[in-house]
């Protein structure tokens, strides 16, 4: 679904994905029959990505968009050490972490949940920033942020310390910094079978065991 979602970014069109494989949070169930009525009767969730814009250790600038999260990933046996500002604001000075995630509220049931972030619901203005094996600060769980908020990763100790970050699938390998923020000015529908819309399985997935 992410790599459809990425691929028809320029043509407006609503996206009905069917699962194929195992998992599918974003699919609907695989069934060829009455696929006009299940089209003419789904629910519709619209969505924005994320724009990432990673500078590497050698100056390039890289820009990507993630529908599920923007996340930053130690690239050896050395823990990451990140400052984190917010809207020009440091809020954290330093972070020792296997890395640390920013998730929109589609993709807040994926890797997010995994590293024990929220999950949001679809129409939450809200983004999940969630650390990935904090070392230091030790209690620190993560923070939820206004949509509009414009999070920078600097990454410290850079030579000795590699950091990559991914946007969705695109992986910028030895960032400096990222800078991250929704891009409200695309939109992506997605289809879902009446009844099972993605408001109804991101509410229903915070009671699972």
């Amino acid at each position: 679904m992410l790599q459809t979602l990425h691929a028809f970014l320029e043509h407006g069109r609503p996206i009905y994905g069917m699962n194929f494989g195992s998992i599918g949070f974003l699919m609907n169930e695989f069934r060829e029959e009455d696929l006009r009525e299940r089209l003419s009767a789904a629910e519709s969730a619209n969505v924005h990505p994320l724009r990432m814009t990673a500078v590497t250790r050698d100056g390039k600038s890289v820009e990507s968009l993630a529908f599920n999260e923007v996340s930053l990933l130690r690239e050896t046996r050395q823990a990451a050490k990140l400052r984190i500002l917010v809207d020009g604001k440091v809020r954290i000075p330093e972070l020792i972490c296997d890395g640390i995630l920013i998730s929109t509220p589609a993709g807040s049931t994926a890797y997010n949940l995994s590293a024990h972030g929220p999950i949001l619901p679809i129409d939450a203005d809200l983004l999940a920033l969630t650390p990935i094996s904090a070392f230091r600060p030790r209690r620190w769980r993560g923070a939820l942020l206004p949509h509009k908020a414009r999070t920078r990763f600097e990454i410290m100790e850079a030579d000795k310390r590699p950091v990559s970050a991914v946007a969705d699938d695109k992986e910028v390998r030895s960032v400096r910094s990222v800078e991250v923020a929704e891009d409200r000015s695309i939109t992506m529908t997605m289809l879902f079978d009446q009844g099972h819309s993605l408001d109804e399985r991101i509410l229903a997935e915070q009671f699972v065991d």
